[in-house]
């Protein structure tokens, strides 16, 4: 089917060939008939089967497409089945009893999943979000000392840099990242049977659970603590949890670089292509596309979490009510992945408007030492100095004159302010050094980060 075909936008407009090596049909089918090679290599190690039929049953799986196990699969209607066969019309009559042997379908289906979703987030999730790690701490670490003001509840508050604003998605996202490691490793595989007490396998083995461990280690995995005709949901489950924190703090991100494009702000700036359109009707638009484009894919794909929440309870030993849904998960992986590319290749490239930072920032300069001038009027022995300095805040509104003006007229204060230290009176002069420990944290918070991801 041609892209232009497809009804899912991730297939036509935000997938890859690299995305579907891991997470698309093809690779779903592929670990699937790995997981049967795998199974005859056991048999063979335990003396069920030949080595000889082993090496045919692995050479046969490692053979067999997507294409031939849907059509079989229109036939058997059974996918699984449908895989089966395939593998066993490439096999001697010899080697045909085992395939599949002491098999359940979802021995098959839950190990291969975990197995494909440790490889996705290994070899794809994984190294682009460190890449785009990375490029967040240089970012931190080449505006740690750009003065910007702070913004609380849209307001401005006290300075900080910009440096310090990303080093708090630096932080995020290494702790994120970490999750993802820990959860990856934690998915686990069964090879216990169709009610997950290991009936079939217990007939020829005298240890099956030894078995089912030799497999899972086999494919890199372990072997699920318990678990019913399905691998328990809950490694599966906290894995997804994990990507799916990790795709806010994306969102997060985007929202405050996109907020930061705003025309009034205009602190910083996707950079734009020379052919570049931001509106089809008005040419002067540059549009922060690719910050809402990550807030849009979000806005998308965390709701699923609820599917997958509802997808963990199964009546009894199994019931087929995940069977459809459980099949949309490669979605989440293939959006964000997605939007991690997207967001390392604009950040890479974003434009800081020193200038505007400062204009900014200018705006409420003369107020935003409130903060400092109460605090040492407090330490100084004045019993009500935020309401003193509240007061002083609207008679600098209603004059126009800067605020530590009228402070340094008001005779009740001039007790307490001419305790202040040279470098404290300083300090309220020039409020772009009321910056605390802006620049120190982020020198902390990217240190860190690159030690503890290797980085």
């Amino acid at each position: 089917m041609d892209r232009f075909d497809s009804i899912s936008p991730l297939d036509y407009r935000y997938s890859d060939e690299e995305v579907s090596k891991f997470l698309g049909e093809e690779s779903r089918i592929k670990h699937q008939a790995l997981i049967e090679a795998a199974l005859a290599g056991v048999l063979a190690k335990n003396g069920i089967c030949s080595p000889g039929v082993a090496d045919e049953i692995t050479k046969a799986a490692s053979e067999v497409n997507a294409k031939e196990v849907y059509d079989e699969e229109n036939i058997t209607r059974h996918d699984i089945r449908a895989l089966v066969n395939m593998i066993r019309k490439r096999v001697s009559d010899e080697a045909k009893p085992f395939v599949h042997f002491c098999a359940t379908s979802y021995d098959i289906i839950d190990t291969a999943n975990s197995c494909r979703y440790k490889q996705a987030t290994s070899e794809l999730i994984l190294p682009a979000l460190r890449e785009l790690e990375s490029t967040f701490i240089d970012l931190a670490i080449r505006e740690k000392a750009t003065v910007q003001v702070g913004r609380t509840h849209g307001q401005h508050a006290v300075p900080i840099t910009f440096g310090f604003a990303i080093s708090e998605y630096v932080s995020r996202l290494g702790g994120r990242i970490k999750e993802i490691e820990e959860k990856k490793d934690g998915l686990v595989g069964k090879f216990s049977g169709a009610v997950g007490a290991y009936n079939a396998s217990s007939l020829l083995n005298k240890d099956p659970m030894k078995f089912e461990k030799d497999l899972m280690e086999e494919l890199g995995l372990k072997a699920s603590i318990s678990s019913n005709q399905v691998v328990e949901p809950e490694p599966l489950l906290d894995l997804i949890h994990a990507v799916i924190s990790a795709f806010g703090v994306l969102a997060n991100f985007s929202d405050d670089m996109r907020n930061l494009q705003r025309s009034e702000i205009n602190e910083v700036a996707e950079a734009f292509g020379k052919k570049q359109v931001g509106s089809s009707t008005m040419p002067h638009k540059r549009n922060p596309i690719n910050f809402e484009n990550v807030k849009s894919m979000w806005k998308e794909f965390f709701p699923r979490i609820n599917t997958f929440y509802m997808d963990a309870l199964t009546d009894h030993q199994r019931d087929l009510t995940n069977s459809a849904s459980a099949r949309f998960i490669p979605e989440i992986f293939a959006a964000f992945y997605s939007s991690i590319v997207r967001l390392q290749r604009i950040t890479k490239k974003l434009v800081v408007d020193n200038a505007s930072m400062q204009r900014n920032f200018d705006m409420n300069k003369k107020m935003i030492i409130a903060e400092p001038l109460y605090i040492l009027l407090a330490f100084y022995g004045h019993n009500d100095a935020h309401e003193a300095v509240r007061e002083l805040t609207l008679a600098s509104q209603q004059s126009g004159k800067a605020l530590m003006e009228i402070a340094f007229e008001d005779k009740s204060l001039a007790p307490f302010i001419e305790k202040f230290s040279d470098e404290q009176k300083a300090l309220l002069q020039e409020p772009e050094k009321y910056i605390g420990q802006a620049v120190a944290k982020t020198e902390i918070l990217c240190e860190y980060w690159k030690s503890e991801l290797k980085l």
